[in-house]
Parts: C-alpha cells; sequence; structure tokens
C-alpha cells in the first residue's frame, strides 16, 4: 500500500494534492477525478456549479485516504460535460454523451498506467450515461476504475436552495444574491417528460428547478459534509 508523499513541494487544497503539482516520479496511487459542467444555473449562480461541487468532493475523498494512510491526489478536473439540456441559455457549454465517454475512456486508460485506481467524482446529473457507461468499458479491459455521484437525497433539482446554499459557503462571493428567483418548483417527475423534449428553457424560463428562498452557507457546508460522507461510504465501500 502506498503511503502519502513526504518532502515534496505539493499544491494541496485543504491538505488534498493536485496531480498536477506532482513531479512524474512523485504521481501514484489513487487519482480522484472531478467530473463537473459549463452550464446556466439561474440568474444568479455561475455557470461552473457542478465543477466546483465535484472539486469539493474530490478533494475531501483524497484528504480521507491520505489520512487513512494511501496515497492519492486530485486529477484535473473535466469542466465540461453533456447538458444538452440546458441548450436554450447563454454561456453553457456542453460536448455530449458520446464525447464525454470517449473523454473519461481515454483519461482512464492512460492514467491507469501509472495510477493504482481511479475515481470518477460527478457533479452533474446530465453526465451519467457517460461517466457509467465509461466505467463499464474501462472494468472491461481490466482496469481498476469506479464512479461516484455528488449527491444529497432530498435535494432540489437544479439551481435552488440546495446548490445555493453549496455555493454560499464553497464561495459566498460568486453568488449574485439580489438576483435570486424561484424557479420551476413541481416535483421533477411532473416535468420530467417536457425536459426531456425541449430542455430546462421549456419548463423554467430563469433556468432554476426549485427555490433558492433560505439558502444559507450553514446549510451549505452540512449539505456538502452529507455529500462527502455519501461519496466515501459508495467509494470505500466499492474500492475493498
Amino acid at each position: 500500500m502506498d503511503s502519502p508523499r513526504s518532502g515534496s513541494t505539493e499544491r494541496t487544497i485543504g491538505g488534498a494534492p493536485r496531480l498536477t503539482s506532482r513531479t512524474w516520479q512523485e504521481a501514484g496511487g489513487i487519482l480522484v477525478v472531478p467530473l463537473g459542467s459549463t452550464e446556466q444555473h439561474g440568474p444568479h449562480l455561475p455557470l461552473d456549479v457542478d465543477t466546483r461541487v465535484a472539486l469539493a468532493v474530490a478533494d475531501e475523498l483524497v484528504r480521507r485516504w491520505r489520512a487513512s494512510g494511501r496515497d492519492a491526489s486530485v486529477g484535473p478536473a473535466i469542466a465540461v460535460g453533456a447538458s444538452g439540456e440546458h441548450q436554450g441559455f447563454a454561456g453553457t457549454v456542453s460536448i455530449g454523451t458520446d464525447a464525454l465517454r470517449t473523454v473519461i475512456v481515454e483519461i482512464g486508460r492512460s492514467a491507469s498506467v501509472w495510477a493504482e485506481r481511479l475515481v470518477f467524482v460527478n457533479g452533474h446529473g446530465g453526465n451519467v450515461d457517460a461517466v457509467s457507461s465509461a466505467v463499464g468499458i474501462l472494468r472491461g479491459e481490466g482496469r481498476a476504475a469506479m464512479w461516484v455521484p455528488c449527491e444529497i437525497p432530498g435535494s432540489d433539482a437544479h439551481a435552488g436552495r440546495t446548490e445555493t446554499s453549496l455555493m454560499l459557503h464553497l464561495d459566498a462571493g460568486a453568488v449574485r444574491v439580489e438576483r435570486a428567483e424561484r424557479g420551476e418548483v413541481r416535483p421533477l417527475a411532473a416535468i420530467l417528460p417536457a425536459l426531456r423534449e425541449s430542455g430546462v428553457a421549456a419548463v423554467s424560463p430563469n433556468g432554476v428547478l426549485g427555490d433558492p428562498a433560505g439558502a444559507n452557507a450553514g446549510e451549505g457546508a452540512a449539505l456538502l459534509e452529507s455529500m462527502c460522507d455519501l461519496a466515501w461510504q459508495r467509494a470505500t465501500a466499492e474500492a475493498r
């Protein structure tokens, strides 16, 4: 079992080293790769919410692995995903499921040459088909790969109280609080057919699926902790 590197000048975030700050002689162990998106998150949140959340969870997983004596690092985030459902809003950049699947597979093939295990941390629901099928391909090739979601049971769908609270905790300065407004609040099951057929803009002109009212940093911190706990449980259960 590899132990955390010592005596290096690695750049760390909260005790979690980034792969890109290592030398080739220091690379190894578990590589945790965040998967996010560049897409609209209502009038009040930045386009990279999903990437920031995935990075935060990846950082925590690496910190926990290193605290347990395992070597791990955070790989470069994949910040553009499958976000076609948000294409009706300016700023959204999507490469679609097929292209994203290929990117994940090729990253996995390359990194598995030297990494002990690959863990993809997915912060965007639209990426699920790509990452699940990509991990299946990598495993079929005999590579140690898995993925975990950034999820919280009972959370709202998009840019509502959940994600607004998370962002107020992670980077309050990036939240345009004065622009926050209620969006479509019907259950996801009720709007899913329209979402699949015409995208988010067809059911929510402001891009919000939920209501950010009441969001706060304290709640965001608690939500992130729960999200990290769930991801850790899944990652360690499967990696045993």
